[in-house]
């Protein structure tokens, strides 16, 4: 038998992912960099490494698993978000890069309204791992904020990943309904809300369908029972000046847009990377007119 090396390893992996993943090469590097503890840049220099049958086989059983369709970011137990790495857990969604657009977003409204020196306080509703906080919170060194899930074990796995950045000491977290276990005010509230129709998420790719947690995506009959609730409570945690972000699904931005100036706020979008309205930014009617 002929030496089991990092290279030979990988190549198996990507060889036998080819079928059912449209980044297998990228999938391989990721699960076998994740065993040999070092990031994926860095397999060039191990390539010729040997490498036992003990981490063949766990790395080929990790190819298994994303063949039969769970994401990488599951089967290593983490992914990069906005330049960071943070765990996962089964009570939260995988991080998407959608999602960087509302957290580019927040920084551009934060720069327009105040600095990215000044000290807000930032409202995270749904937080899940945490990733939309800690990347504003990376990213504003004098900010704070509170970060709401209604799981617990997304809770306490946003709370890891805060430690994990050195960020504990300005974010906290809660478990909770939205914004009603909240009675304070916050200069920036975001949100990535479920906001897929309950009858469409059978339909959704396998990754998604069967391994991302359901009440992270299901937003009710019509897809907006989240986004009704986080906008009935915006004005009364909202303060004077104040933005409100959330993310919306495709084709969600006119009545997004409609339910939003039912409650005093103005609504302009800020377009994901396919050019799809992505990001809902609200400001309250009154305050834009001057």
């Amino acid at each position: 038998m002929s030496k089991r090396t990092v290279a030979s390893v990988r190549r198996e992996i990507a060889r036998k992912l080819t079928a059912t993943s449209p980044t297998a090469a990228l999938d391989a590097r990721v699960i076998v960099a994740h065993l040999l503890g070092c990031v994926p840049a860095q397999l060039a220099l191990r390539d010729e490494e040997a490498v036992d049958e003990a981490f063949a086989a766990q790395a080929m059983a990790f190819g298994e698993r994303r063949a039969a369709g769970e994401p990488v970011a599951r089967i290593v137990g983490e992914k990069e978000f906005h330049g960071l790495t943070l765990a996962l857990s089964p009570d939260t969604l995988v991080p998407r890069p959608d999602t960087e657009t509302l957290v580019d977003a927040a920084l551009a409204a934060v720069e327009e309204e105040w600095s990215r020196s000044a000290t807000l306080d930032i409202l995270d509703l749904g937080t899940g791992s945490g990733a939309i906080l800690i990347a504003l919170l990376a990213e504003l060194p004098n900010s704070r904020g509170v970060g709401i899930d209604i799981a617990a074990g997304a809770i306490e796995t946003a709370r890891r990943n805060a430690m994990r950045h050195g960020l504990a000491e300005r974010a906290s977290f809660a478990v909770g309904d939205w914004a009603k276990s909240t009675k304070d005010r916050f200069d920036v509230v975001v949100a990535n809300p479920p906001y897929i129709a309950s009858g469409e998420i059978s339909g959704l790719q396998i990754e998604v369908r069967d391994h991302d947690p359901h009440v992270a995506l299901d937003g009710g009959a019509d897809g907006f029972d989240a986004i009704h609730a986080i906008l009935s409570d915006l004005d009364r945690i909202l303060r004077h000046g104040g933005v409100g972000l959330i993310e919306i699904g495709v084709g969600q931005a006119a009545t997004v847009k409609e339910l939003a100036e039912a409650h005093g706020f103005r609504c302009v979008f800020k377009n994901d990377l396919a050019g799809i309205e992505r990001v809902a930014l609200l400001s309250r009617q009154s305050e834009a007119d001057g």
